[in-house]
């Protein structure tokens, strides 16, 4: 498996119109995932937190809070949040910064996200919060970041990683983008890691639910996606090796809540 990403790309080398790859559990062609997954987040923006908390039962909030703990925001610094539309890490990060006394020289955040829908929601609720100064918000893609080499001091991605095409070239121009000594986290839905909880989980992921968001947003199959796109994501060491590979040093990985989901670090060195 760790070695899929390289035929896919010699596929789509060799005959781009006819290089594939995972939309959750279906094969789809290359060219065609990012406008399936922009649709399917255009469907769930307005109810983004509420999908969140459909699929963590409410406990994502507490894991996005420990990325901001183990990031540990200073004054001054730049993030790069990519996949963060809607501000979560962002309003998280700006809040922590200003609490370590980053009053004279506060931190600054880059939001980049492809979807217009999830960047309108985000600043929305940015104003909704008095929050008017301090963070950007940029419509990119995780593949090639409208943002200069060398340029930001940390990197998050939360509950994205799973959605781009390529992880690869992600994880490349995470390394690209930021300075030396910059710092890269994923807070990703992983493999669980606890016998106990698989069956469960899946019966969750897989029956429940999809009728939730039937129910909750009118749309079963965008939440069955989500759940099958976890299933497809490299479980935790591979993605460890793909960093690795792509240039992030010291990488390493954090399992939380039994490794419903993980947090990945890797610095540029």
């Amino acid at each position: 498996m760790i070695d899929q990403p390289s035929q896919d790309a010699a596929a789509a080398a060799a005959d781009p119109a006819a290089a594939r790859t995972d939309f959750g559990f279906r094969e789809v062609p290359v060219a065609e995932k990012k406008k399936l997954v922009r649709g399917v987040f255009d469907s769930v923006a307005g109810k983004y937190d509420i999908m969140n908390d459909l699929m963590s039962a409410g406990i994502h909030r507490l894991w996005k809070d420990t990325l901001i703990t183990q990031l540990r925001p200073r004054a001054g610094e730049h993030l790069l949040d990519v996949a963060g539309g809607t501000g979560d890490i962002a309003f998280r990060f700006v809040k922590a910064a200003e609490k370590r006394g980053a009053g004279e020289n506060p931190a600054h955040v880059t939001v980049c996200d492809i979807n217009h829908a999830m960047l309108t929601v985000g600043r929305d609720r940015a104003i909704d919060r008095g929050i008017l100064r301090g963070i950007d918000w940029v419509c990119g893609d995780a593949e090639q970041l409208p943002v200069p080499s060398g340029s930001v001091d940390c990197y998050t991605i939360a509950f994205g990683l799973r959605n781009v095409t390529d992880i690869d070239q992600a994880l490349r121009e995470a390394r690209r983008v930021l300075r030396p000594g910059g710092r890269f986290m994923c807070l990703e839905f992983s493999r669980v890691a606890l016998p106990i909880l698989e069956k469960p989980y899946d019966f969750y992921s897989f029956e429940v639910l999809p009728r939730l968001g039937q129910w909750v947003a009118g749309d079963a199959e965008s939440y069955r996606y989500l759940a099958e796109s976890i299933r497809r994501f490299p479980p935790q060491d591979e993605l460890v090796i793909r960093m690795e590979a792509a240039g992030l040093e010291r990488a390493r990985y954090r399992n939380l809540t039994g490794g419903v989901a993980a947090i990945h670090t890797g610095w540029r060195l």
